[in-house]
């Protein structure tokens, strides 16, 4: 198995912490949140967010819909969000469009949560689209559980727009969107290489920023949930339990004193001190070295490739230089002797982060564990871990949700999908043209019958949703 020297360090502290340092307070140039089917102008979230409703103004409208249907929940549940209260449905594809000022890596988080009401949402399925990606399709998740989704994607956008599409399918007779967020990302959020780590291979590989990544896992390790308002890029980091396979002889850290994030190195938009200031760690209480690692497994999707992200911060360690351990990845070394202080110019408490590609192979299952290295010191902390960060690859197809591509999505709805209200309607008609020649035949009816013309303007579908009702053609 190829393994990585010394020399990797300097080649991480260099290629993956090279860009600048982006102010605590990040503002970013393209923002938008949209509170989707929201009449009102502004709705405020739990995080004090301002969204948009994405009608409220004519002259700055996002949505582009050709049929869509805003809903409002009557009897919305006090401890869900705002945004979560209302809805917008499409029964054709349609689509968000968004001016972009700063091209380059967005943020795109799609919020869904079904109403409450007559509108049965398990009936929701579709495809998401995005410039060229395919987000997701529903019939891989359950809309109609009550329970919030939140889909998060970091994507590049090389042009002046961004385009969502929402596409019902065939079996389907709708779409729909609580809440959209477009946000650019700061410049050093993903770097454009990584450590490619598999049973054989261990090796550097270039080009990542040519693809789009969706993050399936963001985890606090040994600390509590971090909130969107604690966190600068407005994200949500769960806490480690769920995952912890392995945890005999290791135990939680929290700092106290202040994180020194450094100019070159991992920014707080990187990482949030409430991620860096907590910790698992492994202690050598005595002369011997613990022989254990710490490890957690997180379901994935196989074929599929993942950009592993791992957060280091030396809060545990009463000097320099003490701190000494072995990363590995489905259980394939990734990183021996990681050394802390030489890859954050020898001081404590300064995050670094480690990226890693890995398969998603037939187990579905992806393993991160720390432990000591054949440098660990006794009486030492012998391995630590702050965060992790699982973020999926699109595939050849530009897909993180099956192998059918954008184009062919749009294609297949051209090709004979149509309004699903046309069969519906065609087939009602045929029972009622039965029902008519039956009458007539048996009250002895000889004259000829008189057939209606279909019409061929079929009107918006009708879903009463409460006292909620509201239709735009655009």
């Amino acid at each position: 198995m190829a393994t990585l020297s010394s020399t990797l360090a300097v080649y991480f502290s260099f290629t993956l912490l090279c860009f600048n340092l982006i102010s605590a307070s990040f503002s970013p140039i393209d923002h938008y949140l949209v509170n989707c089917g929201s009449l009102e102008p502004t709705t405020v979230d739990f995080d004090h967010r301002r969204f948009t409703g994405d009608v409220s103004d004519p002259k700055a409208s996002f949505l582009t819909s050709t049929e869509s249907i805003s809903l409002a929940d009557p009897n919305p549940c006090p401890k869900s969000s705002p945004i979560y209260h209302t809805a917008r449905v499409f029964t054709r594809p349609s689509k968000y469009k968004f001016v972009i000022k700063n091209p380059g890596m967005h943020l795109v988080r799609l919020h869904f949560r079904r109403l409450r009401g007559s509108l049965d949402f398990s009936n929701a399925k579709f495809h998401v689209l995005a410039n060229g990606f395919v987000l997701f399709n529903s019939l891989s998740m359950e809309m109609g559980k009550d329970v919030e989704i939140v889909k998060d994607y970091v994507i590049g956008v090389d042009s002046d727009k961004l385009v969502i599409t929402f596409v019902p399918s065939e079996k389907s007779n709708f779409a729909f969107v609580n809440a959209i967020e477009v946000i650019s990302a700061p410049n050093d959020l993903i770097a454009d290489v990584a450590q490619y780590v598999s049973f054989d291979k261990n090796e550097r590989i270039h080009g990542l920023l040519k693809n789009g990544f969706e993050t399936m896992y963001r985890v606090n390790v040994g600390g509590w949930k971090v909130t969107p308002f604690n966190d600068s890029l407005w994200r949500t980091w769960v806490t480690d339990d769920e995952y912890l396979k392995s945890n005999d002889g290791s135990s939680k850290v929290h700092f106290g004193g202040r994180i020194n994030y450094q100019e070159g190195g991992a920014s707080r938009e990187v990482g949030p001190d409430n991620v860096y200031n907590t910790a698992r760690v492994i202690r050598s209480s005595g002369s011997s070295i613990p022989e254990l690692k710490m490890t957690w497994t997180f379901p994935v999707t196989k074929g599929y490739k993942y950009l592993v992200r791992m957060h280091f911060c030396d809060i545990a360690s009463i000097a320099r230089g003490m701190l000494f351990f072995n990363v590995y990845v489905n259980n394939n070394l990734a990183y021996e002797n990681l050394d802390l202080t030489e890859v954050t110019n020898r001081l404590l408490a300064s995050p670094f982060y480690a990226d890693f590609v890995v398969d998603g192979d037939s187990s579905g299952v992806l393993t991160l564990s720390v432990g000591p290295s054949n440098m660990s010191l006794p009486h030492a902390v012998d391995a630590i871990l702050n965060g992790v960060e699982i973020m999926k690859i699109n595939n050849s197809v530009g897909s993180f949700d099956g192998k059918i591509c954008a184009h062919a999505v749009l294609k297949s709805w051209k090709r004979g999908n149509g309004n699903v209200l046309y069969p519906m309607l065609a087939a009602v008609f045929m029972l009622l043209m039965a029902f008519v020649i039956m009458h007539r035949r048996r009250t002895g009816v000889t004259d000829s019958v008189v057939w209606w013309r279909l019409p061929t303007e079929i009107p918006e579908v009708n879903l009463k949703y409460g006292n909620q009702l509201s239709s735009n053609k655009l």
